[in-house]
């Protein structure tokens, strides 16, 4: 572990890096690529619509304007170059869809993509009747110039690989007049000809490249926001009252992680006497939380600020899902998986407890269930980082609190801390026994409108047994507990996380010991 520090973005160069003007390149992010992706692939299926629909309304307008014209019901070499549009955009489409590709590789492609589009477009706009008169080249734009705008906007490349490929593109026109003349479709004078009548595309070709810089600046922008010390920010995974969290991977270790970007306003928004203050509170926080060792508390690697003045917090990255999500989806739980869950969790709170920590915001969404090496359905307690020292007195905030965010979440807080009194791990017990209502019946121990009213219910009305609110069993001895965790005065609640966990033991055994096979099975 270390201190906290200010982080430079380390700067480097890699061989499948987009260069800048000044030689400096960073890789785009894979998620900015992907979103990219999505994009041609919709490209791609608007284009082959285009393609079908292009031929159909002229043979439309033909025979509004001249139902008598043989061209209506002929298919010829026009319709050859658009069957050909529609079977390289679907096969395209296809190709995107059926499975995860290289996003830099899918860019590349669109890359080629786009010259192939422009010579169906050159094709076909110099593809004709033939024609005995010399063709006048007056400069003109084709369509191939915008579509070398569009894929400049929506396809990310390094601007010297658009400057190739819209190259290409652009002489599509001349290489379609040049086409047309060897056919015998028309003439005109000068081989060169084409190349004047085309220069327009040439100079939008220009303006692509430019676009195709500024993209590639702002992606490497982003990536120099997501350089946090030794750690490269991927995709977003989610976001909350604190800020976000990115998964992230280790530059040298190549080690998966979890990184919570704490928002600009903890540091009080540029009130240097309050962000120096916040800075402190965050690193006592997160020291704290970085001692607990518990296998059940989500793991604490990092810590920091970087240049920009963001906190954030490295931690391992799980998979699983949450209890918020897994009720959602499946809903209430069978009372022995419950049991086993609230018996993990209190071995994490029984740590931190005895660390002088109180979380004050357990809930379904900061308890991830899932697999951690080959074990099955276990249980991690998130969002340690933010925790508050018990032995605070002196009226010492916490992170979250500085940052004006109301500590706990209302439907799981506990009614002493609606008082803003001093508050103990029974504050946690209270929440967990929230919890433990919700897996039991799918439903929060108390519906309310808003939040005011949810803790009026809290603070003033007794609850109904979980029993009342669902169909399926719930033993009677577990659902004492669960009330006396929901009791209104702490000292009527058991007395700590440790002797909650005897008490669950206890019912684990009476009724159906916790195994790796249940956890498989559940």
């Amino acid at each position: 572990m270390t201190s906290p520090k200010l982080l430079a973005c380390p700067r480097r160069e890699s061989s499948g890096e987009l260069k800048t003007s000044a030689g400096r390149g960073r890789p785009l992010p894979d998620d900015l690529l992907r979103q990219a992706s999505r994009r041609l692939e919709i490209m791609a299926l608007i284009s082959a619509a285009l393609w079908v629909l292009g031929p159909t309304f002229a043979r439309l307008a033909l025979y509004v304007t001249n139902p008598a014209d043989p061209r209506i019901a002929h298919f010829g070499g026009i319709d050859l170059i658009c069957t050909a549009g529609v079977s390289i955009s679907l096969a395209l489409f296809f190709f995107l869809r059926r499975r995860k590709r290289d996003p830099a590789l899918v860019m590349d492609i669109g890359l080629v993509y786009m010259v192939v589009t422009a010579l169906d477009v050159g094709l076909l706009m110099h593809w004709g009747p033939a024609s005995t008169t010399p063709l006048v080249t007056t400069p003109t734009i084709s369509w191939i110039g915008p579509v070398i705008l569009m894929f400049a906007a929506i396809v990310p490349a390094a601007p010297w690989k658009m400057a190739v490929a819209g190259f290409v593109a652009a002489s599509m026109d001349p290489l379609g007049m040049w086409i047309g003349r060897a056919a015998g479709l028309y003439h005109f004078d000068s081989a060169v000809d084409p190349l004047v009548m085309h220069y327009p595309n040439y100079l939008l070709l220009g303006v692509a490249v430019m676009i195709s810089g500024v993209v590639t600046r702002l992606g490497q922008q982003v990536v120099r926001e997501r350089e946090l010390g030794s750690y490269r920010l991927g995709e977003l995974l989610g976001r909350g009252g604190m800020g976000e969290v990115y998964r992230a991977t280790h530059r040298m270790l190549a080690r998966p992680a979890a990184i919570k970007l704490i928002r600009p306003e903890v540091l009080a928004a540029g009130d240097g006497a309050k962000a120096q203050l916040a800075t402190l509170r965050f690193r006592r926080e997160a020291e704290a939380a970085a001692r607990l060792r518990s296998p059940h508390t989500v793991a604490l690697y990092d810590f920091g600020v970087t240049e920009e003045g963001r906190l954030y917090l490295v931690m391992e990255l799980l998979e699983g899902t949450n209890l918020e999500t897994l009720v959602r989806e499946h809903g209430p739980l069978p009372a022995a998986r419950v049991i086993s869950i609230l018996r993990q969790v209190c071995d994490s709170l029984e740590e931190a407890h005895a660390a002088g920590l109180v979380h004050r915001d357990i809930k379904p969404a900061n308890i991830h269930l899932g697999l951690v090496g080959v074990r099955q359905d276990f249980v991690k307690v998130l969002d340690f980082g933010l925790v508050k020292s018990m032995s605070a007195g002196d009226g010492d905030e916490s992170l979250a609190s500085a940052a004006g965010i109301t500590p706990g979440t209302p439907a799981y807080m506990a009614p002493e801390m609606s008082h803003e009194e001093a508050v103990d791990g029974r504050a946690d017990l209270y929440s967990l026994g929230c919890v433990a209502y919700f897996l039991l019946t799918g439903r929060l121990v108390f519906e309310a409108d808003t939040a005011i009213q949810m803790i009026v219910k809290h603070l003033q009305e007794a609850p109904f047994p979980p029993s009342a609110r669902t169909h399926n069993l719930v033993p009677p001895a577990l659902e004492s507990l669960v009330l006396a965790c929901l009791a209104k005065r702490p000292a009527d609640r058991p007395a700590s996380a440790a002797e909650l966990g005897r008490v669950l033991d206890a019912l684990q055994l009476q009724l159906e010991p916790r195994s790796e096979e249940h956890a498989v099975r559940w």
